[in-house]
């Protein structure tokens, strides 16, 4: 393995997560870059789904990262490298959590609901795309993250975890020290609990879908009556 002062280039890509780990033992710092790339995006949304605020996530994961640094001598490989990362997450944002529980007032607790959440990235397809369906696809993301919020925090970061990270049973399980069964259930109420908040929000726009008034209508009409004359 290359180490850091040598004048060839590092190709981290190219390195699984045990030779990253033994690189950042030997004192490489930017093989942890490349780790932190590689992880990034799972842990602001693992911790995201517990303290339910993009500042206080990025905060959690930056944390988070400087103790795994610190600790990434006691790394032995038990578990995936990940998965180990997951864990010091969990364990900042509920300590997080707790500390804020009685401190957090009635203010505050209006103040973050009216913040607008942003944990399912929804990439616009390549090249051009209508505005008004790039409009409506960002409603759907801002209801769908809404409703996702507005879960319990135990079957919100299950749902987070599997549904949106595409994590196993298994890797949800021991990331969040649970029983698979648990998992198991904890997803099938969130998606309960996510399919009846989505109902109720949309269930008064039912109506209002395939709009047939306006100009379609005439056009229509006016054709009708073109035949009927003819």
């Amino acid at each position: 393995m290359v180490r850091p002062g040598n004048t060839l280039r590092v190709n981290y890509a190219s390195m699984d997560d045990t030779a990253l780990v033994d690189a950042v033992q030997h004192g490489d710092r930017d093989a942890f870059r490349e780790i932190m790339r590689r992880c990034n995006q799972r842990l602001f949304r693992v911790a995201r789904g517990v303290v339910n605020d993009d500042a206080e996530a990025e905060d959690v994961v930056q944390e988070a990262y400087a103790h795994a640094f610190e600790k990434l001598s006691t790394f032995r490989g038990d578990a995936a490298l990940l998965t180990w990362l997951t864990r010091i997450v969990l364990n900042e944002a509920h300590g997080r959590q707790r500390q804020r529980r009685w401190v957090v007032d009635v203010e505050q607790i209006e103040v973050s609901q009216m913040d607008n959440a942003s944990i399912v990235p929804f990439p616009a397809k390549f090249g051009y795309e209508d505005p008004a369906v790039a409009a409506a696809r960002e409603q759907a993301r801002m209801l769908l993250e809404e409703a996702i919020d507005r879960l319990p925090e135990a079957f919100r970061i299950v749902f987070v975890m599997r549904e949106i990270e595409g994590c196993t049973v298994e890797e949800t399980a021991a990331s969040l020290d649970l029983r698979t069964e648990t998992v198991k259930t904890r997803l099938h109420r969130a998606r309960r609990l996510l399919r009846t908040a989505l109902h109720d929000t949309l269930s008064g726009t039912l109506t209002d879908v395939f709009p047939f008034l306006g100009s379609r209508c005439d056009r229509m009409t006016d054709a009708v009556m073109r035949r009927l004359g003819a």
